[in-house]
């Protein structure tokens, strides 16, 4: 998934960005309040983690303007303030949960896959399309039983996928969910992974799940969608 870091601290932002990099997720970052907003409204976020004292625009301003504008996305605030008029201001913006700083890394993590499990579609830990399972918490990836090892990327590919089957997903759908902003994923990458997704989980196997739809993009076929 796609997430948007929105922090003045250079340190913590790069933090950030690389455990949620590690975890899977596609990662944009901005520095000020004004960045943060354009960033918010130029691609589909699943989520944004946002500062409250930001330069030029702070946090709050920031989230009540996408929330008059009718953005949803959860928005997960980090601030350095305890008091609970505080954290009262912050919800009362728009925000879906509050954390203050300094927090543990796991908190972080631990609240932003409670924010996305309660906006997702698909609630369930584990996504199923015909005899291929994923286990989201895990990253545990099984197909008639027979369990398939997957790098970080191919499982994020696979997991947008499988939360939208039957689903024609364009090229620019594809690079928007697993590519961030600084590196863009073009047409020819994103063939290249689809070609190393098929090797995995398509090869070995007599149903194939993975369509390319031409001139469209792709999507995974349930099996009784192809009359199998």
């Amino acid at each position: 998934m796609r997430i948007l870091i929105v922090e003045d601290n250079h340190q913590l932002n790069y933090e950030l960005k690389q455990s949620l990099t590690y975890e899977g997720h596609a990662v944009d970052t901005a520095y000020d309040g004004d960045a943060g907003l354009a960033f918010a409204e130029s691609a589909p976020y699943a989520a944004i983690i946002l500062d409250v004292l930001l330069p030029v625009k702070d946090g709050l301003e920031v989230c009540r303007t996408l929330r008059a504008r009718g953005y949803t996305v959860p928005i997960l605030l980090l601030t350095a303030r305890d008091a609970i008029d505080d954290r009262v201001r912050g919800l009362d913006s728009g925000a879906d949960d509050y954390l203050v700083k300094p927090f543990a890394l796991s908190e972080l993590l631990a609240r932003l896959r409670a924010l996305l499990r309660r906006t997702s579609p698909q609630k369930t830990p584990v996504l199923c399309v015909g005899d291929l399972t994923i286990e989201l918490a895990t990253h545990r990836v099984t197909r008639g039983g027979q369990q398939i090892e997957l790098t970080t990327m191919l499982f994020t590919l696979l997991e947008y996928l499988m939360r939208h089957p039957n689903h024609i997903l364009s090229h620019d759908m594809i690079a928007n969910h697993i590519w961030s902003y600084d590196t863009p994923g073009t047409p020819n990458a994103i063939e290249v992974y689809i070609r190393r997704l098929r090797r995995k989980i398509d090869d070995p196997f007599e149903i194939k799940l993975v369509e390319t739809v031409r001139g469209a993009g792709y999507r995974l076929r349930t099996p009784n969608e192809k009359g199998r």
